[in-house]
């Protein structure tokens, strides 16, 4: 088969799966081990059929495969992927650019500027913010404290980049109790450690307690960076960002806002009133592949500190091509990698498709369904809803840890529905998280019927 058919038969897998996935088993059907069994195959001395090795693979991984594209998919805050976005997907692996510089791809560079400019104006980002399309939050975290680091510490004369952290000033960081686990990561990537972490108390849904931020804040002097939420992870709750804002401000502090997913709220005016002060921030995390729903894998950072951004992140190289900084956006002066996908392409892609209303559609009717799935299994004998579904989170449990964990797994197992176990207060819970374009209301009446059945089949 020449390189044509080859590729035309990946196609029509690919278009095959992607047509299949609503109807097939959510979880997947294979085991681990079964997996090695077909998959862990000696490397031959020679070369295989190229046409074979596809067909091969994909009849040996598919069994494999969660459906995370699929309606009834709530586990992690996984988007699905678009049609336009995977399109635009299969584009981007097609045209193969190295996106690192703007010169030798100038159409990557521009799509990157253009998205760029867009997501800055459907989120409510300042104008002025540079940006970098990363892989996901994680490395979005480390790049917006990156710039966070660099700044804080040049404003008492201190400077990161040529002396390192040994002998620095200490960075204090205010998080909440409830932050999530890549800020830490982020902390730790960045050399500053967990130890730098002074926890600010949380209320029962989540929201940092801005009184006692205001308390913590007054204790010491010195480098200081405040982290807030928009969507806490388990039950979508938003912090108070104009309050964090104000205190912030007056100590002299870094605010950085960890919006994995809660950031797109500001792109619907019926949520944007949980994102008010957004534009207040320094800097700026969230994920394209979660609520945007573009493929795996794509992250955005954005810096209200252009300066700081680029002196943290830059780089220059006699052999490298750089553009006119007047002229063209280089991107690797912006984000930790050098070589790097075009990611931009498909973020373009969606956008474009969808248009502002179109992305608020998207948002509000994850959140209807949402709701609806809250209201609906309030409704199961011993079900507690635990949060106030503000936004596209349901966090719910049954009369104990055991029956919980029992109900979840047996979800699961049924095929119709995924989502994951957690634990709040010190108990277990299920969290769903309603991020997929496809979920319809029948998705919804699938998944209670599941958790009916799951309930009486004892």
């Amino acid at each position: 088969m020449d390189g044509r058919g080859l590729l035309e038969e990946a196609a029509a897998l690919g278009i095959r799966y992607v047509e299949s996935v609503p109807e097939r088993a959510v979880a997947p059907s294979a085991t681990i081990e079964e997996l090695r069994a077909t998959l862990d195959v000696p490397l031959t001395d020679g070369p295989v059929d190229a046409a074979q090795v596809i067909a091969e693979l994909a009849r040996d991984a598919e069994p494999g495969l969660a459906q995370m594209g699929s309606g009834r998919y709530f586990g992690f805050v996984i988007g699905g992927s678009l049609p336009v976005a995977l399109a635009a997907d299969w584009l981007t692996s097609a045209w193969d650019q190295n996106a690192g510089l703007a010169l030798p791809t100038p159409a990557a560079t521009v799509i990157e500027e253009v998205a760029g400019r867009w997501l800055k104006e459907l989120l409510g980002i300042p104008v002025g913010a540079s940006f970098a399309l990363v892989t996901g939050c994680q490395v979005a975290h480390s790049t917006a404290l990156a710039a966070a680091r660099n700044h804080v510490l040049a404003q008492v004369g201190y400077d990161v980049e040529r002396d390192g952290l040994v002998g620095a000033p200490p960075i204090r960081v205010l998080a909440g109790a409830k932050r999530h686990g890549t800020l830490d990561r982020a902390l730790r990537f960045l050399g500053l450690g967990t130890g730098c972490v002074r926890v600010i108390p949380a209320d029962g849904q989540g929201r940092m307690q801005v009184g006692a931020l205001r308390e913590e804040l007054a204790r010491e002097h010195g480098p200081t960076i405040v982290s807030a939420q928009l969507g806490e992870v388990n039950t979508g709750a938003c912090d108070d960002l104009n309050a964090i804002a104000d205190a912030s401000s007056e100590a002299g502090a870094w605010l950085h806002v960890d919006g994995a997913f809660g950031l797109w709220a500001g792109a619907s005016p019926s949520y944007r009133h949980l994102a008010a002060g957004v534009e207040r921030a320094d800097s700026w995390a969230t994920d394209a592949h979660k609520w945007l729903n573009v493929p795996y894998d794509n992250g955005i950072a954005f810096c209200a500190h252009p300066s700081a951004h680029r002196e943290a992140l830059g780089i220059r190289s006699a052999y490298l091509i750089h553009a006119d900084p007047d002229a063209a956006r280089d991107p690797v002066d912006w984000n930790p990698e050098h070589s790097r996908r075009a990611r931009a392409i498909t973020v373009y892609a969606a956008l474009r498709a969808l248009g502002r209303s179109g992305v608020a559609d998207l948002v509000d009717r994850c959140c209807r369904n949402a709701q609806a799935l809250a209201a609906g299994l309030a409704e199961l004998p011993g079900c507690e809803v635990l949060n106030e579904v503000v936004l596209n989170q349901v966090l719910l449990r049954f009369e104990n840890d055991d029956e919980t964990d029992r109900v979840v797994a047996a979800v699961q197992a049924s095929g119709e529905a995924w989502m994951g176990g957690t634990v709040w207060e010190d108990r277990r819970a299920i969290r769903i998280s309603v991020s997929n374009w496809q979920t319809n209301e029948t998705d919804v009446k699938r998944t209670i019927a599941a958790f009916a059945a799951a309930r009486t089949d004892r």
